[in-house]
């Protein structure tokens, strides 16, 4: 079974209560030694059609679907489980990364965003408070 950090519901939860208009998108956050990547299933859409920002400790995927009825408009629907209109998906990172560094590519419908961590400071100066 995979190690899933407790938090990540409270982020689903909290888009979902604060933008109930917006579909939600599902996202894979793996961590490696040195870079954090985000996976995400984005079907139906070119790359100039997404907006990402990302921060040190946020990533916020945005984008909307035009909607898959258009060509047949006389035509019943009978199931529809697909989302359409605009969604947003902020993620809060588990550290922080580089945004200045980051990269993301759409492939197949596969948005994958690879953030390289930011180094953690090694020495930090003590202030002498005495004087």
């Amino acid at each position: 079974m995979e190690h899933v950090e407790d938090h990540a519901y409270i982020d689903a939860l909290a888009d979902a209560v604060l933008k109930p208009e917006e579909g939600q998108l599902s996202v894979d956050v793996l961590e490696t030694p040195r870079t954090l990547v985000i996976r995400s299933a984005i079907a139906g859409l070119a790359a100039d059609e997404l907006d990402v920002n990302v921060t040190e400790d946020s990533v916020t995927i945005r984008g909307s679907r035009s909607h898959g009825h258009v060509d047949h408009p006389e035509a019943l629907v009978h199931v529809q489980e697909c989302f359409w209109g605009s969604f947003s998906r902020s993620v809060m990172l588990p550290c922080a990364v580089r945004p200045d560094e980051a990269d993301a590519s759409l492939r197949n419908g596969i948005l994958t965003i690879t953030l390289p961590k930011a180094e953690a400071r090694a020495h930090i100066n003590v202030v002498d408070r005495n004087v």
